[in-house]
């Protein structure tokens, strides 16, 4: 059974979180988003008439779903799997990209928002954030580890993941990711009870 093809607001929403992965918010036009999408501006306004971040925020939303779709489901054969699965994610996106791309979620994060109000695409990140972090809580107490030390470890799961995506691509290496596995992995195992 083959995917179905993605509409044209699907694939300006995932062109845009490619370049925010690439570049950060700041760094990207609306215009440089829809021509990465190969999406008409016109369109592009059309489907996201607020702007560049209202595109943003769907952005963040449409990656925060599609890792969580992945967890859920690795997730479904425990902890140790779903942590696989959350690091293989971000590894093939790394190495595909030659080290040029990371996790668009952390890039709308770090980046100084504009004027004096929170951006929604800030507020869809933190919220992305939680998902992956009670994904993974869930699944450690599902496992036998206790409710505060499930939380705490899947919060460093995700920090430990997000950060060392950053120190692959400066450092041009997958090496940090590797090491940042066998360490997690280490943990989880000694937390769950299974």
């Amino acid at each position: 059974m083959s995917k179905p093809t993605p509409t044209p607001r699907e694939r300006i929403v995932a062109g845009a979180a490619d370049m925010i992965s690439r570049r950060g918010l700041n760094a990207t036009s609306i215009r440089e988003m829809a021509k990465h999408a190969r999406a008409p501006l016109g369109s592009t306004y059309h489907y996201f008439p607020e702007g560049k971040q209202q595109l943003a925020t769907e952005a963040v939303r449409y990656t925060g779903e599609w890792v969580a779709r992945v967890l859920r489901r690795e997730l479904e054969a425990g902890p140790v799997a779903g942590l696989r699965a959350f690091l293989g994610l971000w590894r093939k996106i790394v190495v595909d990209s030659d080290f040029r791309a990371g996790c668009p979620v952390l890039a709308v994060s770090i980046e100084e928002p504009p004027g004096d109000e929170t951006p929604e695409a800030l507020l869809a990140a933190a919220d992305v954030f939680t998902t992956w972090e009670s994904l993974l809580a869930d699944s450690l107490r599902a496992h036998g580890a206790e409710p505060d030390q499930a939380a705490q470890l899947a919060t460093l799961c995700v920090a430990a993941v997000e950060g060392t995506v950053a120190m692959c691509r400066a450092k041009r290496s997958i090496q940090p990711l590797d090491h940042t596995a066998e360490q997690l992995r280490t943990l989880i195992l000694a937390t769950i009870k299974d």
